[in-house]
């Protein structure tokens, strides 16, 4: 081997655990492949965890995440036990914002045709998703007045910083410029909501610096519908931390739903939290009939991230080949089970 990473996961609930251990092997397979070695820490906490100790993530593990992995891998959280999903914010959202990790990068790429619900002729959908990650809504700023009463009032802060907003901008168009993307579409709602003009203004401070990269703006509404009529027009784009994660959410349905997105959550010089973003799926939990392929996918997201592109395009390979071949899980038209679907992704990785 000539290399050796330590690598934290977090299996969480439902059907996290079945998904991470048939797509771990298939990730460590393709490492190996390049030399590269996988020394893995699995980590219990989850709902079980909580529901049995009251902790959700102690500091104690906090500061081993922080100081002595180099990256974290996250399956899906959540459990009908705990209404409140308290141990998935404190885990998830917790790690996002003590690591600072302020881009949230999703893929949007289109496997094969069949796979999108949009009737176009030739179908070409590739595209990435800039979200800032630590800002706006999701940090939680606001009060409640007056509860349980005729005037109740429920007020939350958006909260974008010259910082915020500049970096996760920068990040976009440098990522564009390195990999020999063109043009940049930024969004927001600001002739609704004016606060939001710092990222129309940032957008232009900041791309002033990128000259070959075009830039083009779109409110959030108009971009949705775009999205749908014309997705192959776009290339990356950058977005709030609320209407990143809404976009990604639909940009996963063009090309084939949540069983098959990835997710990088980022600070450059950091450990990584890398995260298929479907759901715990409570319902299918033990069935064996969940989508390994966001796991394969995030994991070809932190072989990249780790400095092993070779090993991450033999991830991508190998589920283009299953994809369009079979085996496949019944969420995209298949009757093959997550084990099996891992197996046939890993015997199809290129040599």
């Amino acid at each position: 081997m000539t290399a050796a990473h330590r690598i934290a996961v977090i299996p969480g609930d439902g059907i996290g655990p079945e998904v991470i251990a048939a797509g771990f092997e298939v990730i460590a397979a393709a490492a190996r492949s390049d030399g590269v070695a996988l020394r893995c820490e699995t980590l219990p906490y989850g709902a079980d965890h909580y529901l049995r100790t009251g902790e959700t993530l102690p500091e104690p593990a906090f500061a081993r995440l922080c100081d002595q992995t180099d990256a974290i891998f996250v399956g899906a959280l959540g459990d009908p036990r705990i209404p409140g999903n308290e141990h998935a914010r404190d885990i998830l959202l917790g790690l996002r914002f003590r690591l600072d990790l302020y881009i949230n990068f999703r893929p949007v790429v289109l496997l094969h045709p069949r796979l999108t619900p949009l009737r176009l002729p030739d179908p070409v959908i590739d595209f990435v998703i800039f979200r800032e990650n630590t800002e706006g809504q999701y940090r939680g700023s606001g009060r409640a007045e007056a509860v349980g009463t005729p005037d109740e009032r429920q007020i939350s802060e958006e909260i974008h910083t010259h910082r915020g907003v500049s970096r996760i901008i920068e990040a976009a168009l440098s990522w564009a410029k390195t990999h020999g993307k063109s043009r940049v579409t930024m969004t927001d709602k600001s002739n609704a909501i004016p606060f939001q003009n710092i990222w129309g203004r940032l957008f232009a401070e900041v791309g002033d610096r990128y000259p070959r990269i075009a830039r083009e703006h779109r409110y959030v509404d108009a971009l949705a519908m775009e999205l749908v009529r014309e997705p192959g027009r776009f290339q990356v784009i950058v977005a709030n931390n609320l209407y990143g994660d809404i976009l990604s959410d639909l940009g996963a349905a063009l090309v084939g739903g949540l069983g098959l997105a990835a997710s990088a959550n980022l600070h450059p010089g950091r450990p990584g939290l890398f995260e298929p973003v479907h759901g715990s799926a409570p319902l299918l939990a033990g069935k064996d009939t969940a989508n390994p392929v966001a796991t394969v996918l995030t994991g070809a997201l932190m072989l990249e991230q780790l400095g092993h592109p070779a090993a991450a395009r033999r991830l991508e390979a190998a589920v283009k080949t299953v994809i369009a071949e079979g085996p496949c899980t019944p969420d995209i038209g298949g009757k093959s089970g997550t084990r099996e679907v891992a197996r046939a992704i890993q015997e199809a990785l290129p040599c």
